[in-house]
């Protein structure tokens, strides 16, 4: 499959694709006029990367988790286990903190002198 056709049916640009390749996510084999030739399997691993991605993942831990994935989940791949729910409670530490920063912004602006006071200066020429 070209290169094309892998970013059609998964909506990444043929730039990403190289980029993911470049990185060792993804591999083709050569043909003779030297086009990229994907193997069917790429579609799902480069909805895998798009996905990890999209959820704040490095291409390091990305490439971690997609070795796991190719020769099974096993003792070495724990490590990877492992390092996903860092991450995972490092998001949810960050959620945390803006719902409080959110509440803390909802109580401010329930003042009427704090809301009068931001509006005032929403609306005040800048210098």
């Amino acid at each position: 499959m070209k290169i094309g056709e892998i970013a059609q049916r998964t909506g990444a640009s043929t730039r990403s694709l190289r980029y993911y390749e470049g990185l060792g996510l993804i591999s083709s084999e050569r043909r003779a006029n030297g086009y990229r030739d994907y193997r069917e399997e790429t579609v799902a691993v480069v909805a895998t990367i798009k996905s990890l991605l999209g959820l704040g993942f490095s291409t390091a831990v990305i490439a971690d988790v997609i070795a796991c994935e190719n020769r099974g989940l096993s003792g070495s791949c724990e490590a990877v286990r492992d390092r996903v729910g860092e991450l995972r409670d490092e998001m949810e530490a960050r959620a945390d903190e803006l719902l409080r920063r959110r509440d803390a912004l909802d109580a401010s602006l329930a003042d009427p002198v704090v809301r009068d006071a931001l509006l005032a200066r929403a609306e005040s020429p800048r210098v």
